[in-house]
């Protein structure tokens, strides 16, 4: 019992801070979990990390919250999801409620607009960063299959600017291809 409160207590604190401190969106906080919970923490692996990514960016939503929740029920079941999603999103309803109430003040003031627009840079290079990463674990796998629906879904989005939505569809569809060729060569 006293471990899974440490680990509870773990989840949250580590999710409030990441959220605390993470601007520029859901692909930020990405790294930042990867970071934490496969580097310092070793909770779970690279690999674990890579599915769980995929997961949070396939369901609807924001990409933070979607990571919360598949890596708090990983880690401690539904009591996880709870504790990872309270953690990840106090930070940002107290900064937009401050940012609300003061917004005419933060709209008009120059030093907050070259803040942003330096934290702007950062958060280029961040999505960058987890982007390399991803790409850097699905080619350890040394699946051609994997490479080439990498470089297929980049372009098919990119070039020829067919929706994410489809592409992600796609990628399901070949996936229960080829479960049911599996299943009938076993």
């Amino acid at each position: 019992m006293k471990e899974k409160r440490k680990l509870l207590m773990e989840l949250f604190t580590s999710t409030l801070y990441l959220s605390a401190f993470t601007f520029g969106g859901g692909y930020v906080i990405v790294s930042l979990l990867k970071e934490r919970f496969v580097d310092q923490l070793h909770y779970i692996d690279e690999k674990e990390m890579l599915d769980l990514v995929a997961i949070a960016q396939s369901a609807p939503g924001a990409i933070a919250v979607n990571g919360a929740i598949v890596l708090g029920y990983k880690m401690a079941g539904i009591l996880g999801i709870i504790v990872c999603v309270i953690g990840t999103i106090i930070p940002p309803i107290v900064i937009i409620s401050v940012i609300a109430y003061f917004y005419k003040i933060f709209i008009t003031n120059k030093i907050i607009s070259a803040i942003l627009l330096g934290m702007r840079a950062g958060i280029g290079a961040i999505i960058v960063s987890v982007v390399y990463d991803m790409a850097l674990s699905v080619m350890d796998e040394h699946k051609e299959r994997n490479i080439l629906i990498m470089i297929g879904a980049f372009v098919l989005n990119y070039f020829l600017n067919v929706n994410i939505m489809y592409i992600i569809i796609g990628c399901i569809l070949l996936a229960f291809v080829e479960l049911f060729i599996r299943r009938e060569r076993a």
